[in-house]
């Protein structure tokens, strides 16, 4: 039985790697491989950081 786990949890993971690298795709073809995330809905947006002078 573990080893059907086991063995699940590989396909997953290479299924995950695959999904990964399709997205990573689709952003280079757009163009936006090098621009940050959207801003997340939650709140918790990154400050910038204050002028020093």
């Amino acid at each position: 039985m573990s080893d059907s786990i086991i063995t699940k949890i590989d396909d997953m993971g290479g299924r995950i790697n695959e999904l990964e690298q399709s997205i990573n795709d689709l952003r280079a073809e757009m163009g936006v491989e090098g621009t940050p995330p959207p801003p997340s809905k939650s709140g918790d947006e990154p400050k910038a950081p204050a002028d020093s002078t």
